[in-house]
């Protein structure tokens, strides 16, 4: 009898990266049981690819003979193969569980989400944090535009912040400071694997203070949402979209106090069949009618950011021809996404991303769908366009910033 075959997570990243004119696959886990920097031979990452719950032990052998050119391979030698992978938490084994299960309840039991990106991504000391957010915002465009009229929401990447720095520069700039008592914040739930929204009641702490999760908004939501909610908080645990508008809101706000909204938004893609804006409101119907008087609410001054990037294009972001060649058809794509989103426009959105089917991996388009179902009559105005290429993937990256004023 064959042993059984396991399969590989499906929560791990694999990055193609060129190394010394060789390629490898480098390995993120957003649960850092995987070792930082871990980088996989192709061989070895063409037989994970069989290990996805399709494929027998005699497949694995068959595929390890052709590549040794015919011969022999024993079991002994795959289970050894299968034995390091899972020694390595790159497999989905009781092991792995275990692990997992402890890492997840030790964070849902937590009343703070700590940062997760200070001392890496950026300063974990207050006063370098302050001067780094300061030199990015020095770097905006002279002649930006000034807001005609009371600001509603602001749309900013969460790129690297050396990455999209003038982006971020001309929307928190745009911005200019905090006056609203509270912030709804969406991002992009890259981790979830379930859910169309990831709720969490924790307040957020970074190197420039704690700020107060809105308790009672977030309970309403909750009750909203019901069965389109994730069953926990844990994918805000490692989460940067968030996390990133957070540190750039505190920073205008001085010493204005204001609570925040953090809402997480997951792949439409995968979790609508069909995905399309009729099944969206029809699913989350109830739950975006709360945010909508969320916004609109007139004891409590309500603002809305959006922490987004666009087109993710190239092998990095499983296509099979480097960024270069499909940055036209992007450019185009976003676009005509962002002339929509500009004119409040949900229905040509929509019309655009369902023709294209997410062929560019617009990771952002769940909380833009969301923001154009829920945001107060508003004017447009983009702020800022760019795309980002990463010469070892041959991948790129595009990203925005744009604002709302009611008119």
């Amino acid at each position: 009898m064959k042993p059984e075959v396991p399969k590989v997570r499906n929560d791990l990243e694999f990055i193609p990266v060129q190394q010394g004119g060789q390629t490898v696959i480098v390995v993120r886990d957003h649960l850092d049981l995987v070792s930082e920097g871990t980088a996989l031979p192709p061989e070895l990452f063409e037989l994970m690819a069989l290990l996805d719950g399709s494929h027998s032990f005699r497949d694995l052998q068959m595929f390890m003979m052709r590549k040794k050119g015919g011969l022999l391979v024993g079991q002994e030698e795959i289970q050894g193969i299968l034995a390091h992978l899972d020694q390595t938490y790159l497999l989905e084994s009781e092991r792995f569980f275990q692990a997992r299960d402890r890492i997840v309840a030790e964070f849902t039991s937590r009343t703070v989400r700590p940062c997760s990106h200070c001392g890496s991504t950026y300063p974990n000391d207050k006063d370098n944090l302050r001067h780094t957010l300061e030199q990015i915002l020095d770097t905006a465009d002279p002649a930006l535009p000034k807001p005609e009229g009371p600001i509603t929401a602001l749309v900013a990447p969460h790129i690297d912040l050396s990455v999209g720095k003038r982006a971020y520069a001309n929307a928190y700039r745009w911005l200019s400071k905090i006056n609203a008592s509270r912030v709804v914040i969406l991002g992009v739930g890259h981790q979830m694997r379930d859910g169309l929204f990831c709720l969490t009641e924790k307040d957020f702490e970074t190197p420039l203070g704690r700020i107060s999760t809105d308790k009672k908004a977030m309970e309403v939501l909750c009750q909203a949402g019901g069965p389109i909610i994730t069953k926990d908080d844990f994918p805000h645990k490692a989460e940067h979209s968030l996390e990133f508008q957070a540190l750039f809101l505190q920073h205008l706000a001085n010493d204005h106090n204001f609570t925040i909204v953090p809402i997480l938004c997951g792949s439409f893609w995968q979790q609508l069949s069909p995905c399309t804006r009729e099944h969206f409101i029809e699913k989350a119907g109830r739950f975006l009618e709360e945010l909508h008087r969320i916004l609109e609410d007139k004891q409590q001054q309500t603002i809305l950011v959006a922490g987004v990037d666009l087109s993710h294009i190239g092998p990095k972001f499983g296509h099979d021809r480097p960024a270069a060649y499909l940055k036209a058809q992007a450019d185009d794509h976003d676009q005509t996404l962002l002339d929509a989103l500009i004119l409040l426009d949900a229905e040509s959105f929509w019309e655009e991303a369902t023709k294209v089917q997410d062929r560019f991996n617009v990771c952002g388009f769940s909380a833009l769908a969301c923001l154009l179902e829920i945001l107060p009559h508003s004017k447009g105005t983009l702020l800022h366009y760019e795309m980002w290429f990463e010469p070892t993937t041959q991948s790129a990256v595009s990203f925005c910033a744009v604002g709302f004023a009611r008119s």
